[in-house]
């Protein structure tokens, strides 16, 4: 019988880090290990956005739809806790029975975002994270979400297949492994780290920089 590992809620992490983690793994150590953040137009016009989307499990039914806000989320598989901005339960035969509604339910996240879809994955694991808690809580089997970008005003139907499963699995693993050796990495520099909030403490171009040592080993191998 092969052993799953199990977290203690003490040592969860923020499932909303994965976000960080994709785009940046320097980033995530520096808000989630260091406890540094930047403010820049992008996060305080996202703040703004959850202040407005997270009603604190707020009901409401629409036809088939159970519409749930804030919906708080955890793994101890995985060792993460969050919370979904929207989880839309829709009837469906092969569903979950809910306390207090009548016939079965599926439970769909759909995650708000201020801009338009983005080059990488970082939205996309931060959903597949949604569903893989909410399958371990709600005992169930989900296939999609939803992104629902607000500058575009468009809603974004999201697949979660196998390698995106398997890549979060990673991501969480990787996660615990710096935080529990208290490791902020260095990374790769890139177009990526002007858009970055943290760019003034992270301090990018220091990164790239040779050494003396470097520079001089480099001239030797010339």
């Amino acid at each position: 019988m092969k052993y799953m590992m199990v977290y203690d809620e003490e040592d969860y992490l923020q499932l909303s880090g994965i976000q960080h983690f994709v785009f940046c793994r320097r980033q995530w150590a520096l808000i989630h290990i260091e406890q540094q953040w930047g403010e820049n137009v992008r996060t305080i016009e996202g703040q703004h956005l959850h202040q407005r989307t997270d009603e604190p499990m707020i009901r409401e039914k629409r036809g088939d739809k159970l519409i749930v806000r804030a919906l708080p989320v955890q793994s101890a598989r995985l060792g993460i806790t969050g919370i979904c901005d929207v989880v839309e339960f829709v009837q469906h035969p092969d569903g979950i029975h809910l306390t207090g509604e009548e016939g079965r339910f599926l439970p769909y996240p759909v995650e708000h975002k201020r801009g338009k879809p983005k080059k990488d994955h970082s939205d996309i694991m931060q959903l597949t994270a949604q569903v893989l808690c909410l399958e371990e809580m709600l005992v169930c089997q989900i296939d999609k979400g939803f992104l629902y970008y607000h500058e575009i005003k468009h809603r974004v139907e999201v697949p979660i297949t196998l390698e995106y499963r398997q890549e979060v699995e990673r991501c969480c693993a990787e996660m615990h492994h710096y935080f529990r050796r208290h490791h902020t990495p260095k990374v790769k520099t890139g177009p990526h780290c002007r858009q970055c909030s943290l760019q003034h403490i992270c301090l990018p171009e220091m990164l790239v920089k040779k050494s003396v040592a470097s520079y001089i080993a480099g001239r030797i191998r010339e």
